[in-house]
Formats: structure tokens, sequence, C-alpha cells
């Protein structure tokens, strides 16, 4: 796309989504694309309620190069729930290889690079960030700056990896996925399933069994994944804060999964969502979304380890809790006990 193109197609985008705004001026910018048919990275090119300066080289490397910044808030997101958390970049693994890791105590990050396709530092107003893409343009992962940041380091951050020239992203949408939704052997799932021995080793079982993770749940028996109420989360989520119990929180994209560990406090209904609002981390949940609530329960070296997984009605899976804890720590007593209250069948001990 040339220069020219480029003005033209970008200007047409203002117009349309200034008329949007004007009419629904608390729109936010994803569910504005939305509206517009087009992607949020298309609406952050076109400079529409931002100015955005385009980003090109590695992601690994502008991700690498982030921990400067010192305190910042982090966002990462999927269609249903939004993941907030503020820290520090600390103890990154990010070598220029396809998946990364951030293992900070307040940070932490599963990345798969592969996705990572457009980059943009974007000022709103007073508030600056680096906000990354998918190919398809959904946003993956978005890193803000607050008042505790090194606001200095924006102009050598955005030095560095500014693009000469911009060019309109291009957006290529990802194919369904072909996994399948029924598990043709489930005796042969279920036996694959007992002899796990780490929670890590679950992907793994749903790509030999070439099966969707709802599917693999549905198959599994109760004793190992059982469905529960649709409120379950908000029952989990209320009594962990009274009892001051630390869970971790688990939201991801194609690109990236971000993990909170630790208690939680201030719960908030506002509307369809469920808030976690506490001062370093903020979790938005969208209720009306979920088609579905599991309590999963695999054995591990260190015992069994229960989850708390919740569905949308297209499968996908939008959060997962478990109770806070490390490799060859066995799991929290009063977490296996929150859950299997949570559950109307025994679960597998």
């Amino acid at each position: 796309m040339n220069a020219i193109t480029f003005a033209a197609q970008a200007s047409a985008l203002q117009a349309s989504y200034q008329s949007l705004k004007d009419a629904e001026p608390k729109l936010r910018a994803r569910e504005a694309a939305k509206r517009l048919q087009v992607s949020e990275a298309e609406l952050v090119a076109a400079q529409c309620g931002v100015t955005a300066i385009p980003l090109q080289g590695l992601p690994q490397a502008m991700f690498r190069a982030l921990p400067p910044f010192g305190r910042v808030m982090v966002l990462s997101r999927n269609e249903h729930c939004v993941h907030e958390r503020h820290g520090e970049y600390e103890d990154l693994h990010c070598e220029d290889k396809p998946v990364g890791m951030v293992l900070g105590k307040d940070i932490d990050l599963r990345m798969f690079f592969n996705h990572w396709v457009h980059a943009f530092a974007v000022t709103e107003g007073e508030r600056r960030s680096v906000q990354f893409f998918a190919a398809d343009g959904e946003a993956v992962h978005k890193v803000y700056l607050t008042e505790h940041s090194n606001a200095s380091y924006w102009t050598e951050f955005v030095g560095r990896f500014a693009a000469e020239n911009a060019t309109w992203p291009q957006i290529t949408h990802y194919p369904a996925d072909t996994a399948a939704t029924a598990v043709a052997d489930p005796a042969a799932f279920r036996k694959a399933w007992q002899a796990l021995t780490d929670t890590h080793g679950f992907f793994p079982l749903l790509k030999k069994f070439n099966v969707s993770r709802l599917a693999a749940l549905q198959a599994a028996g109760a004793d190992l994944a059982q469905q529960v109420e649709q409120d379950a989360v908000e029952t989990m989520l209320s009594r962990a804060a009274e009892q001051a119990l630390p869970i971790m929180c688990f939201v991801g994209n194609r690109g990236i999964v971000q993990i909170h560990s630790g208690p939680v406090a201030k719960l908030l209904r506002t509307g369809p969502w469920f808030n976690i609002l506490d001062p370093d981390f903020n979790l938005h949940l969208n209720t009306t979304a979920i088609a579905s609530c599991w309590v999963v329960n695999k054995p591990t070296d260190d015992g069994w380890v229960t989850s708390l997984e919740v569905y949308a009605a297209d499968g996908e899976l939008i959060v997962q809790f478990f109770g806070v804890r490390k490799p060859g720590v066995p799991e929290l007593p009063a977490w296996r006990a929150l859950l299997r209250d949570l559950c109307s069948q025994p679960l597998a001990e």
C-alpha cells in the first residue's frame, strides 16, 4: 500500500471511528473495532483516538527492552476476560525463539512469539503504552506506563524500534481449529489422563488425541473433570477472599498467558462484569459469556492438582484458576477443599 492509499484508508477509518465515538463516547477500542468491522490493530494504525508509532523488529528484542521502564501495568485479555497486573519485568527468558517466559514476582507470563506480528508505541492523552497484536489484528499484550514508571526511557525505546515508514497492517485471519470435539476412545484417553505426572503434560495429551480441551473434560469422567454451577467463579473468589487464600489466575489468548499469584480481596460486580479490583491486580470477567464451569483434577508427582476452568459457548477457555503452588510442593489443602465443595460428585483422590 503506497503512502497515498494509506492516508486515504486511515482518513476514512478515522471519520467512521469519530462518528461512532460521538454517538457512544465510552465505547472501548476493541468494541469500536468490532462495530466498524476492522481489527483493533487497524484502528491504532489509523490513529483513531490515539497517536501511534509503528514499531519494527523481532518481538523478542522489543520484549527484552521493556525492563528499563520499571514498574508498569501489563494487560492481556481474550474476548471475555481482561487481566491487568502491576509490577516490573524481571527474570526474562526471551531468546530469539518462538516461546518465552517472564518469571518475576509480580509479572508472570508465557509468550508464544509466532503470533506477535504488529507492534505500536501508543499515546492516548497523557497515557503511553507499547501494544502488540497478532496476525489477525487482535491485541496480544499491552504495556502501560504509570506514575511509577521510568517515563524518560520512552524516547530511547521508541527511537530504537520505530519503523522508518508507516505501512497498513496486513491482517491475516487464523484458520478454524481442527481439533475433534469428541474423544474417539474415551477409555484410552482416561487412562492417559490418569498417567499424567505434571500439569504441563495436559496440552501434549490433547495434541496426542487431537481433541479440544472442552471435549477432553466431557470425556474424562466426573472424578477427573466435573461440570459445576455457572456462578462457580463468584463463589470460589468470594470464599478465597474470605479465607485470604492465595490463588493463581491464568488468562490467555493465542499469543500469551498472563498469570497472577496471590490472595484477592476487593470483589465487585458491575453489570455483566465480575471484577477483582486490588491495588496490583485487576480482573474483569464477562459472566454473561460463561457457558460452562469445570473443576478439573489432574494427577502429578506432587499429588492431585485441581483447577477451576471457565469456557465460552464456542469452547474457548476464558479463565483458569489454581491454588498457589510451586513444582515439588503439594496443592494447598484449603484450595482443594474449596473446589471439592463446588462438586456434587467425589473427585479422584
